[in-house]
């Protein structure tokens, strides 16, 4: 039985219903999964007023987690920017045995369970690693201390920067590099004034990303931190022990700071992207 086309809706009418049904299935998942919980954080964080909010973060153990968080993400990020720009250099600008298997080894960390990296550290690391020996012998720490938190940072987060220049270089190919090297300028020449300036909006995404995967780590630096108070807690951990012991306000006053490096982000990330596409389409 052939339908009468009189009764069908518009093919432009369907398209506006189907249209309205994403739209509002996208807004109710938005809502249900971000929206609510991110509500929450903040409302549980304000619950018992300013004073209570800005008294749970100004203890100092909160603090301490604060600082080691910065420092981490501080170091974690250096190191991921100077890699990442070497690596994406090297493998859109160069051709040499082991090029795939760079690539490949880039994507590690993101293919690995963050527990399982942590677990990596120990087992190099730790008392009964391959090197604790050795370094309990000279009084050196890693597991347990500081450097194991940097360590452990820095593996979770070093794919982001090259992962978001590689591609963006192989894209825009090598002509005006190799344009200035027939001209006469030297390597860092070339790099600071041609390579650097078409590259920035993308390294700026990529760092961003970093940071704040690096905030937010939790399982690999829970491996390796030891969860010693005041010293080897980064604000996640913190925010699990306090949870744990029943100090709801002061765990979810210490979530929102996390909640507003997640605002943050999302903010400049946005900006570059309007950047991007109002400087013509170049990252």
């Amino acid at each position: 039985m052939i339908a009468n086309p009189k009764t069908r809706a518009p093919r432009g009418l369907e398209s506006v219903y189907a249209r309205c049904v994403l739209v509002l299935i996208a807004l109710l998942y938005l809502t249900l999964f971000l929206v609510l919980p991110l509500a929450s954080v903040f409302a549980e964080a304000f619950e018992k007023g300013w004073q209570t909010y800005l008294d749970s973060v100004h203890t100092p153990d909160a603090l301490s987690a604060i600082r080691l968080t910065l420092l981490a993400t501080g170091v974690a990020v250096t190191m991921n920017l100077l890699f990442g720009l070497a690596a994406a250099w090297a493998i859109t600008r160069f051709s040499f045995k082991g090029k795939n298997l760079l690539t490949t080894l880039i994507d590690l960390p993101l293919a690995v369970s963050p527990v399982i990296s942590g677990l990596i550290f120990v087992l190099l690391f730790g008392l009964h690693g391959w090197c604790g020996r050795w370094l309990d012998d000279h009084d050196i720490r890693i597991v347990f201390a500081v450097p194991g938190i940097v360590l452990a940072t820095i593996f979770v987060t070093f794919p982001f920067v090259a992962r978001e220049l590689i591609p963006f270089m192989q894209a825009r190919g090598s002509e005006e590099e190799e344009a200035a090297r027939v001209l006469g300028a030297g390597g860092w020449t070339t790099f600071f004034r041609i390579t650097l300036p078409n590259i920035r909006w993308s390294l700026l995404y990529g760092v961003i990303l970093c940071s704040a995967r690096a905030m937010g780590e939790f399982g690999a630096v829970s491996v390796v931190s030891g969860h010693i108070r005041g010293e080897t807690n980064t604000l996640p951990l913190y925010v699990e022990i306090l949870y744990n012991e029943y100090n709801f306000t002061a765990a979810f006053a210490a979530a929102s700071l996390l909640s507003v490096v997640a605002i943050v982000t999302l903010a400049a990330k946005k900006l570059i992207e309007w950047k991007v596409e109002s400087g013509g389409g170049q990252a």
